[in-house]
């Protein structure tokens, strides 16, 4: 047990969410519990992971939820483990809400993605078709963000560009994309910044400069592709071909990348197969496989694509995509993505009326820095 790496989880201390400051302490070796002296509150090492409160082992519940992250049905898991299927479901939720929150805190920041490709599934659900929107970095295979909607609409496509926003510095762009339309305004609404020019009133919004589309159409006919077309929506053809060989290498625009990702995700979560018997019954049941699919995807999978030759040896050394984005040094196991603390916002003083008491500045001039 190190203090020294562990943070308060609680949402009411002003040290929330910092480590390395001295305020926790060992409260008990035997429980593994520690101790904040901030507030004074003890948690369990588990507290924010997905173990939190499970009386089954972790090695049991990581054996589980590595099966379901790779497309083991349901009901296998429930003869060779002999657990009930809502046991099996709440472990699930716990791994997709655990996977979502790592995703933002690691995958969600501002780095250069050079080409995006994004493209959507067709997903059978009780009662009807809900749709899943995906978008990945080409360059490492990074999944960056995905979305699920009843309606495959501008909304669905608008909040899956403000995830892949939320990924990107202002850097030069490629967005490859299916014939979907809603794609071109949602990329040009989202891709813009505020022109502060001094005067009152909302200020005037600027695209980004040298954010390029193009479209991949495929004509079909008794289910097979008959015809490609490759359409130029923003950039010049120099500048697209340019951002193309960066992040891809030899060959032409294409959505491949993003359908082989597409053909990984149908892989694994039983409801995204065209042909089977298997619905979802919930659309958050959808998003809790996708996201712990997508950070499986992302942490724990040895991409061969990615793989890099040494300089001693000749063997060439396996890269996961979050390895080749720089995001971590070494591929994660299930455990580890399951029991990863994500740390809480920074706690920021309240707002109130009148001068700040001693107290409260003694917290601000320790807790927030700028603010004292």
């Amino acid at each position: 047990m190190n203090p020294t790496t562990v943070f308060c989880p609680n949402l009411a201390c002003p040290a929330r969410g910092q480590t390395g400051q001295g305020n926790i302490g060992i409260h008990s070796r035997k429980e593994q519990r520690f101790i904040c002296i901030q507030c004074r509150k003890t948690f369990t090492t588990t507290k924010g992971t997905a173990f939190y409160r499970l009386r089954t082992s972790v090695e049991t519940v990581t054996r589980v939820v590595t099966l379901m992250a790779h497309g083991c049905p349901l009901q296998a898991i429930v003869v060779a483990f002999g657990v009930d299927e809502r046991t099996v479901a709440a472990w699930l939720q716990r791994a997709g809400v655990q996977g979502h929150a790592v995703q933002e805190h690691l995958v969600e920041q501002p780095r250069a993605l050079g080409q995006v490709q994004a493209d959507e599934i067709r997903v059978k659900k009780q009662g009807g078709i809900v749709w899943m929107a995906l978008a990945m970095m080409v360059n490492t295979r990074l999944w960056l963000a995905g979305e699920v909607s009843e309606h495959r609409d501008l909304t669905l496509i608008r909040r899956l560009i403000e995830r892949v926003r939320a990924c990107a510095l202002h850097r030069p762009m490629l967005f490859c994309t299916d014939g979907l339309c809603s794609y071109i305004r949602a990329i040009r609404e989202t891709f813009r910044e505020p022109v502060q020019a001094g005067a009152l009133g909302r200020p005037r919004l600027r695209p980004w400069r040298n954010i390029c589309i193009a479209q991949v159409v495929k004509r079909y006919a008794q289910r097979r592709v008959v015809d490609v077309e490759r359409r130029l929506v923003d950039g010049t053809p120099a500048r697209v071909e340019t951002l193309r060989r960066r992040s891809q290498g030899n060959g032409v625009i294409n959505t491949a990348y993003i359908e082989r990702l597409n053909a990984t995700f149908r892989e694994r979560l039983a409801a995204l197969t065209r042909r089977g018997r298997a619905l979802a019954r919930h659309v958050v049941t959808l998003e809790h496989g996708m996201y712990l699919i997508g950070t499986v995807y992302n942490f724990c999978t040895m991409h061969e694509s990615l793989r890099v030759a040494q300089t001693t040896t000749s063997a060439a050394v396996g890269r996961t995509p979050a390895m080749a984005t720089g995001i971590t040094d070494h591929c994660w196991t299930v455990q580890e993505l399951l029991a990863f603390h994500v740390p809480p916002l920074r706690w920021t003083p309240p707002k109130q009326r009148g001068r700040p008491s001693y107290a409260l500045k003694r917290l601000m001039e320790r807790w927030c820095g700028d603010h004292g």
